[in-house]
């Protein structure tokens, strides 16, 4: 929950907003370093509140339905940073999917296998190009380093597949 902590709150410090408003912004900007949907966000807005670290008010506008609207409050402000801190300076061990694939590609034919690294190379560089599309963000810095460190993770994937292929092609 640390992580999505961090992203509620972090959205939360630039200004309050409600439910939709956040929501919105995860889908639309944040899709590349969360898988978090709606109803997690909405269950860990409900947990940041209860303890204490975003304050809830109503809103009606017109004859639309009440909405809360969120806002860090002083002790969210100081649970951000140390999240913030804690998530910085931590070191990760990721666990790639594909590496499954790998441990087990013995068992292919030497042509499928190559076949399916290039694919896999393939959407990978796919995916850098993707990245590459970004626009850059001005004012703070943070987003352009997320996306470059998902543009580094992916340039050292298609090094590693390039130089496996090259290998598997040339090993007798």
């Amino acid at each position: 929950m640390e992580h999505r902590s961090l992203i509620l709150l972090g959205l939360l410090m630039g200004q309050s907003q409600h439910g939709y408003q956040i929501n919105e912004f995860i889908e639309r900007n944040l899709s590349t370093v969360t898988d978090m949907k709606k109803p997690t966000a909405y269950a860990t807005l409900d947990k940041l509140n209860q303890k204490g670290y975003i304050d809830i008010q109503l809103e009606q506008e017109g004859n639309r339905p009440t909405r809360k609207v969120y806002s860090i409050n002083e002790s969210g402000r100081n649970y951000f940073y140390q999240l913030l801190l804690d998530n910085l300076s931590s070191a990760e061990s990721v666990n790639y999917q594909g590496d499954i694939g790998l441990m087990f590609i013995d068992f292919l034919p030497i042509d499928k296998a190559i076949a399916a690294l290039k694919e896999r190379l393939k959407k990978n560089k796919k995916l850098i190009d993707l990245f590459n599309q970004t626009p850059t963000h001005g004012i703070r810095t943070g987003v352009n380093l997320a996306v470059k460190h998902k543009i580094t993770m992916l340039e050292a994937e298609v090094a590693f597949l390039e130089n496996n292929i090259h290998h598997l092609l040339h090993s007798d």
